[in-house]
């Protein structure tokens, strides 16, 4: 006893800190059943890691294609938002009906050495200027216009559509 406390002390410790090379222990290893289970879960996991990446991929640019036609779509109506009154009644066989855009926009064409399998997805629009469906008295003072944009991706075909007013007391007379 020290100080009145009892002291345990230990004299044999059973700690081994290595294995015998006589022992049973050593001598297990993995299964060919264990292998091939962990391999199969393994593939199956990297399997689903390049699926996920792949449709992450397809959703990626099918967001890219669609944003590209709205920008078209908003690019067409600004112009014709600019247009005078006598442009888009009088005046409307000189503008255009239809028109191509393309995915990369600085490969237009009109320019010199056009390369068409660099400019990516390929867009086709229509433009349709039409009375109103109002039944107002204002409604001989509005026009409709239509636009859509339609474009192949894969195997599916896309089509996106944007209207507008154009007003003979409109915008235009104000801006210009």
């Amino acid at each position: 006893m020290l100080n009145g406390t009892a002291v345990a002390v230990v004299t044999e410790v059973n700690m081994k800190l290595f294995n015998s090379p006589d022992s049973q222990s050593s001598n297990r290893a993995f299964t060919l059943p264990e292998i091939l289970v962990s391999m199969s879960v393994v593939g199956l996991l990297v399997l689903s890691l390049f699926g996920g990446l792949s449709s992450g991929m397809s959703a990626v640019k099918a967001a890219r294609e669609n944003l590209r036609a709205t920008q078209i779509l908003e690019e067409k109506m600004e112009v014709f938002r600019a247009f005078s009154w006598d442009q888009v009644t009088t005046n409307a066989a000189s503008i255009p009906t239809n028109f191509l855009a393309y995915f990369y926009p600085t490969n237009v064409a009109g320019t010199t050495n056009v390369d068409l399998s660099k400019s990516g997805t390929v867009y086709t629009g229509q433009v349709t200027i039409a009375n109103c469906s109002f039944t107002e008295s204002y409604s001989n003072d509005l026009k409709k216009i239509t636009g859509t944009v339609t474009w192949q991706s894969g195997s599916a075909l896309h089509q996106r559509t944007m209207d507008t007013m154009v007003s003979r007391f409109g915008m235009r007379n104000y801006l210009y």
